[in-house]
């Protein structure tokens, strides 16, 4: 059985960063898909980005092109999301995912129907 467990979360100002982390137990790690989405108040969960199992293939939501980075280390079963120039509009719970595929294909990626596993999510706050 897998699990995730996000961190680095919290209240931020506009313009800020934050450094998301996902941990992942199990053996399937670095050979897995993994992604983070979002869901923010009022709103349907939203695809922001996801990383190939080599980390070769790194896609990203429009609304975070530029801004968000997404990395990983299998050496140490860790995802993560480099957040910069955060707005307001970022505020959401993070969710953590992994897909025991090892896909690259963007629209798998970007969908979250093919995640087999997710975190509990970390709370993200911008303040304007």
């Amino acid at each position: 059985q897998v699990q995730l467990v996000e961190s680095g979360g919290g209240l931020v100002q506009t313009g800020g960063s934050l450094r998301l982390s996902c941990a992942a137990s199990g053996g399937i790690f670095s050979t897995s898909t993994l992604a983070w989405f979002r869901q923010g108040p009022g709103k349907e969960r939203e695809f922001v980005g996801g990383i190939s199992w080599s980390g070769t293939h790194a896609y990203y939501a429009d609304s975070v092109k530029g801004r968000f980075t997404i990395s990983r280390d299998n050496a140490k079963n860790t995802v993560y999301l480099q957040m910069d120039s955060l707005k307001p509009e970022d505020t959401a719970l993070y969710y953590c995912a992994l897909d025991r595929s090892s896909t690259i294909s963007y629209y798998r990626i970007t969908t979250s129907a093919g995640y087999d596993y997710w975190g509990q999510g970390t709370q993200v706050t911008v303040s304007s």
